[in-house]
């Protein structure tokens, strides 16, 4: 037997044993996402068979009204900051709000696009640290900020409201939050992604949050999980930050992580606190009132973004929080944290790909065909292909109902480019979460950031 038939009978073992990892890992994390699926079929039944639909223009009004503070953590938001207030301020209009813009010394470029939009409610506050810090330090700032701000009015918050600095508000959700911070300590809107048109990278945020924001928030809900806070969109009890905030020495953020509003949602949840997961549609008929933004147009910085959350929520995230709760919740926080397990699956499912596509094109040359696999491999494979088949054909629908029948069915062939940016995000991911390990050290890895030119109606 020669070297090359050795090479190849290494290859068909290489091939088997990496399509049965990967058919193994997939039938598991398949049968999760199945059931998720059937939960929320099961939730959306009841629901539509139970009645009216609620919409915010029929949500009553607070019971008592009370002034909200908007969170607007920013570093090297030059381009976009002052668009996005402008924005924000006409759409929310008139109202009993304060918008608190966090900005560091060493960024004059965010200081002047905030002091160009003039108006009363605007709070500009420039921290005593050179940036970057942390997103969270950067909140923690805010927040004492509106400590210092309670003491000079003596009149106490009644929420806050986080956002980033390229979000694209909408103009009910103050109303909303206002009325529903009454009852839950954290009230979460959906988030869908702003399409653009000529990047396929950027509209697998726009699959993925649809199916997410659409689906998994929905039935962490219904199973009394916890609602991790999405960062933008979500408004928090002011007694339940100064609950957190006693808890962590003064501050409700921890500075010293990078899912800070994962990790906040969590511990609220911990502690007994109420959340809940809103998605209303703003009129019979009309659109659902969510964030909505621009995401990464590359993958370059998909990959850094998508690293970042890696290590926060399913590495870090681990280290930091743990597992508790029931079996509902500790089922979620493994869902959140399994994409690295994916990745390695999606992984060794190419690789095997691969090598079959070498061992046919030898079997054709010599003409000895490959050993079939065995009948317990083949069930496994056919019960993951119907799964996939599910699998694509759930997010094929979530998709169309968020953005249409034609980014419905591209979002079918997307998800090969998003299997791709996992892969490489895992391996970035892994490599920062090995050097936070061994430095201990946090900063601020944002990517850049862009507001629509044009403001489409709500």
């Amino acid at each position: 037997m020669g070297t090359t038939d050795l090479l190849f009978m290494f290859c068909a073992f290489a091939m088997r044993e990496a399509l049965l990892f990967a058919a193994c890992g997939f039938l598991l994390l398949g049968a999760s996402d199945l059931a998720v699926d059937l939960v929320w079929i099961g939730r959306t039944l009841r629901r539509r068979l139970g009645g009216r639909m609620i919409c915010a223009d029929s949500l009553p009004p607070a019971r008592r009204p009370g002034a909200i503070a908007i969170f607007l953590p920013a570093w090297d938001e030059g381009a976009v900051i002052g668009s996005m207030l402008r924005a924000s301020l006409d759409r929310f209009g008139e109202g009993d709000y304060r918008i608190f813009v966090g900005a560091y010394p060493n960024d004059p470029a965010t200081i002047d696009a905030v002091q160009s939009v003039r108006d009363e409610r605007i709070r500009l506050i420039v921290g005593p640290v050179p940036g970057k810090t942390t997103k969270a330090d950067c909140l923690n700032r805010l927040w004492e900020a509106l400590l210092e701000e309670e003491r000079r009015t003596g009149r106490p918050f009644k929420a806050v409201v986080l956002h980033d600095a390229e979000d694209l508000v909408h103009p009910a959700e103050l109303r909303i939050f206002d009325r529903l911070v009454e009852q839950h300590d954290l009230v979460q809107l959906p988030v869908l992604p702003l399409v653009d048109r000529a990047s396929w990278v950027s509209k697998t945020y726009a699959d993925e949050f649809a199916e997410s924001h659409g689906k998994e928030l929905v039935v962490r809900q219904a199973l009394g999980a916890s609602i991790p806070s999405a960062g933008v969109g979500c408004a928090f009890s002011r007694s339940a930050l100064a609950m957190i905030a006693e808890q962590n020495g003064g501050n409700p953020f921890a500075a010293d992580s990078l899912s800070e509003d994962y990790e906040l949602g969590l511990k609220l949840h911990a502690a007994g606190a109420r959340a809940i997961f809103v998605r209303l549609r703003s009129a019979p008929g009309g659109a659902v009132v969510a964030t909505r933004e621009y995401f990464p147009g590359t993958i370059r910085e998909a990959v850094a973004q998508k690293s970042r959350w890696m290590v926060g929520i399913a590495l870090a995230g681990w280290d930091r929080l743990g597992w508790s709760g029931g079996l509902a919740e500790r089922w979620m926080r493994l869902r959140d944290r399994q994409s690295l397990l994916a990745a390695i699956l999606i992984c060794a499912a190419y690789l095997s790909l691969l090598l079959w596509g070498m061992l046919q094109a030898r079997a054709l040359v010599t003409g000895i065909p490959l050993e079939p696999v065995g009948e317990p491999l083949r069930l496994l494979l056919l019960l993951n292909l119907a799964l996939l088949a599910w699998r694509l054909a759930m997010r094929c629908a979530f998709v169309t109902r968020a953005y249409g029948w034609r980014e419905g069915l591209a979002s079918v062939p997307r998800i090969v480019l998003a299997n791709l940016i996992a892969i490489w995000s895992a391996q970035r991911a892994v490599y920062r979460y090995l050097i936070l390990r061994r430095t201990g050290r946090t900063s601020w890895d944002k990517t850049a950031h862009r507001f629509p030119a044009e403001i489409p109606a709500e």
